[in-house]
């Protein structure tokens, strides 16, 4: 049953109370903490991780109408299901327990068969809801799925301070044409795998997937410290996680990989774009196509250059990662020649 095996927290100042709620609810199969106050409790609820939190409302230190006001200013609480047992009367002490996120209210003395229903029904609504968020976060990256709690879905875009970053595994097609397409999806899932890692590990976001190639944003939807910081030293985690893949490869008489790698910084339109049916998070604007054209001259601008960034992103390394000039490229689709930086290597 969904219910069976809960982490179930009982937040109540009188000791009988709790050990007669735990008891009951121990029998039904749950595991069962205690609090005696409501500090208490959010001081549990912080620490470890519950299905579900059984609220009286009269406590010292910290009453039940404030633990319910903490909840919902906590992002990560405010889903937590709530069931208010309480010997308040009264309508106008259920509609504010309602209003401030509570699932349910029972009065004391509570029916045991009831409140078995009651908790059954919250645990099936909190593991529906666990269930829309995994899916949400395995489409829309965790950063996406941030701004949707937060903000909601509207589409439409804001003009934002971000870093682009475009990546494609170098040679893919002649990759493609000497294996088994069993061996292409295995190959490109533990491309993308490393990837994730490297972008997400710095704090970016992967907004699209094609083929071999990805597009990453650093600074949005959720903001960045240092976005072009943070792009290049994804770039570099990225080269170092393709070289020791190759080493695998190798021992298996593979070909290596290798990866280009374009980065842009600058004014971007971010947000939502689609329907309402079907949308998808993404920037647009000159830095994001002057990013893509990086990526692509990778291909031309020579062994040890695979990371190419603009003059935007250089500075704002402020010399702490070992860049080359490799001066002013007409890059295609471009009006003017663009200064082009490699990095060469790490941190400086």
């Amino acid at each position: 049953m969904a219910e069976r095996g809960a982490r179930l927290l009982v937040a109540d100042d009188n000791k009988v109370n709790r050990l007669l709620l735990a008891r009951s609810l121990t029998l039904q199969g749950h595991q069962v903490h205690s609090a005696e106050n409501g500090r208490v409790a959010l001081d549990m609820l912080r620490a470890a991780g519950f299905d579900l939190l059984l609220l009286d409302m009269e406590m010292p230190e910290m009453d039940g109408f404030q633990v319910l006001e903490q909840l919902a200013a906590d992002d990560q609480l405010r889903d937590l299901p709530v069931i208010v047992t309480s010997s308040l009367e009264g309508i106008d002490h259920v509609v504010r327990c309602i209003e401030l996120g509570a699932d349910d209210y029972l009065h004391k003395p509570v029916n045991p068969v009831l409140l078995k229903a009651r908790i059954g029904s919250s645990l099936e609504k909190k593991r529906l809801r666990d269930q829309q968020k995994a899916l949400v976060e395995r489409f829309a990256t965790t950063a996406v799925a941030a701004d949707l709690r937060h903000g909601g879905f509207a589409l439409g875009g804001k003009r934002v301070e971000a870093t682009v970053m475009f990546c494609d595994i170098r040679g893919f097609t002649s990759i493609v044409e000497s294996q088994g397409p069993q061996e292409t999806i295995e190959l490109l899932n533990t491309w993308y795998t490393l990837m994730f890692d490297a972008i997400t590990g710095q704090g970016g976001v992967v907004n699209q997937m094609i083929g071999d190639g990805l597009m990453a944003i650093f600074g949005a939807p959720l903001p960045v410290a240092e976005p072009p910081l943070a792009a290049v030293r994804a770039a570099l985690d990225m080269k170092e996680m393709i070289e020791l893949l190759n080493v695998e490869r190798a021992g298996e008489g593979k070909t290596a990989l290798a990866i280009g790698i374009g980065i842009a910084s600058g004014e971007v339109i971010a947000g939502y774009t689609g329907t309402q049916e079907r949308a998808t998070y993404t920037c647009v604007g000159d830095t994001v196509n002057l990013a893509a054209r990086l990526e692509a001259h990778t291909k031309e601008a020579g062994s040890g250059r695979g990371i190419l960034v603009d003059a935007a992103t250089q500075a704002a390394l402020d010399g702490r990662v070992r860049t080359e000039a490799l001066g002013e490229v007409q890059l295609k689709g471009k009006a003017t020649r663009v200064a082009v930086h490699a990095v060469t290597q790490g941190d400086a």
